[in-house]
């Protein structure tokens, strides 16, 4: 959960809300090097998303993140601060309105992530009609709005798509301490919103949603805040609900070599169904809920031996600083960091996105709280399930949290251009 695959990456794309598809070129991040400007429209920052990282001081000027790339935003987009997840279920068997439901979509966040309102708003239509936009963002800035898509397993057993399944997309075995509650595991996608705003993300898979009715609906969804995993290494690392820093040596924005090695699936990766996922990702979501009530009763000595890294600092056991590379003998058999640690796993790395949650309480006077694990990697058999089965046969930490929903996604490849759109690649014959 903290160091477990303290990996993750960035590479923002920006653009202001009314600003044209040249925008790209208004502000550049390049290799090593950084050229740094800003256009002001709309009250947005207009920023670039190439592979790097995005300047922090656009995020606190609610700037907007680029839509359009390679690779989607909001995987290896510096992390915000909010997240609205949803798993939809599939409600139609018409491939062609399926099709057009994804463009549809495309088009929404398009307009969404550039802080413009759905189709032709949220007022001023045909009063007899329901609005294009649910009107709840209206003057709101983008604060980095980034939607991500992606395709569960069970997609596949539909519209003729089984043998495009990339042999990368594997259901996740059952780990020792799984209690995974149906509703709220699965889907046939899911859509990641994540802002700096809450009403922003929240309303932006809200429209989705009420875009895709009678073809898709919501199987489950959640919400989360307080980052437990950051991509920019000059930012204070977050802290999880257990009040130890969390990802403290994840894949950073600039590190493109790791990037590309652990996160973005390549064309030759070779199997059955996975050329259409060149330059996407797979991704694997959690609901770890923590025993709250018990670790907060738990010595504070025993906490940083079950984690190996002291509380206040984050250092690793016998090290001062916190970035300070780990002695993994040091540590006990069974703390967190040395289970999870990529010398623990023959290297594997992934690409972290956690956020916490609170979800009330469940009814015997304990919070319902916890992380939603979200892990983005090139491969989930040699990425999370490689190094899950190591943390389940012996984590320590194990003693309080336990795994209650789970589900895996294939993420394409992000839209090029306006006359591109979410799943392209897998559904277009010609592509």
């Amino acid at each position: 959960m903290t160091d477990s695959q303290e990996t993750q990456g960035a590479g923002a794309q920006a653009a202001g809300p009314d600003t044209a598809p040249s925008r790209r070129s208004v502000i550049g991040w390049g290799g090593a090097g950084i050229a740094l400007g800003a256009a002001v429209a709309g009250g947005a920052v207009a920023m670039t998303r190439t592979g790097d990282d995005m300047d922090p001081a656009g995020a606190a000027m609610g700037a907007a993140v680029d839509f359009h790339g390679p690779h989607q935003a909001g995987i290896a987009t510096p992390v915000q601060d909010r997240l609205h997840f949803a798993a939809f279920d599939v409600k139609t068997d018409d491939r062609d309105a399926f099709v057009q439901l994804l463009k549809d979509w495309t088009e929404a966040a398009r307009r969404m992530t550039a802080g413009k309102a759905v189709g032709d708003g949220a007022y001023g239509g045909l009063p007899e009609a329901p609005p294009d936009d649910t009107g709840e963002a209206l003057g709101l800035k983008p604060s980095r709005l980034t939607l991500t898509i992606g395709f569960g397993p069970s997609l596949f057993e539909r519209f003729g798509l089984a043998d495009k399944r990339p042999e990368a997309l594997v259901d996740l075995p059952k780990f020792p301490g799984d209690n995974l509650d149906r509703n709220r595991s699965g889907g046939d996608l899911c859509i990641q919103a994540c802002s700096d705003d809450p009403q922003v993300a929240v309303h932006a898979v809200r429209n989705l949603a009420r875009i895709g009715f009678g073809k898709v609906a919501v199987r489950w969804s959640q919400l989360g805040f307080g980052k437990t995993s950051s991509t920019t290494p000059d930012e204070q690392t977050p802290r999880n609900l257990m009040g130890f820093k969390d990802g403290t040596r994840n894949i950073a924005g600039t590190e493109t070599e790791r990037l590309e090695r652990f996160v973005w699936v390549d064309g030759k990766d070779g199997g059955k169904g996975s050329s259409w996922m060149a330059g996407g990702s797979y991704l694997v979501a959690r609901r770890i809920r923590m025993n709250i009530e018990t670790w907060d009763r738990t010595s504070l000595q025993e906490q940083e031996d079950i984690f190996g890294r002291d509380k206040g600092e984050g250092a690793p056991v016998g090290r001062a600083e916190e970035r300070d590379e780990p002695f993994l003998k040091a540590m006990k058999p069974d703390a967190h960091v040395r289970l999870a640690h990529p010398d623990t796993n023959n290297g594997v790395a992934i690409l972290r996105r956690g956020y916490s949650f609170t979800d009330g309480t469940d009814g015997l006077g304990r919070l319902d709280a916890g992380l939603f694990f979200l892990a983005y990697q090139r491969d989930v058999r040699k990425g999370f399930i490689q190094i899950q089965q190591r943390l389940s046969h012996g984590d320590a930490l194990n003693e309080y949290i336990q795994h209650v929903g789970s589900a895996v996604f294939a993420v394409p490849p992000g839209v090029l251009d306006q006359g591109d759109w979410w799943g392209r690649t897998l559904f277009s014959e010609e592509a």
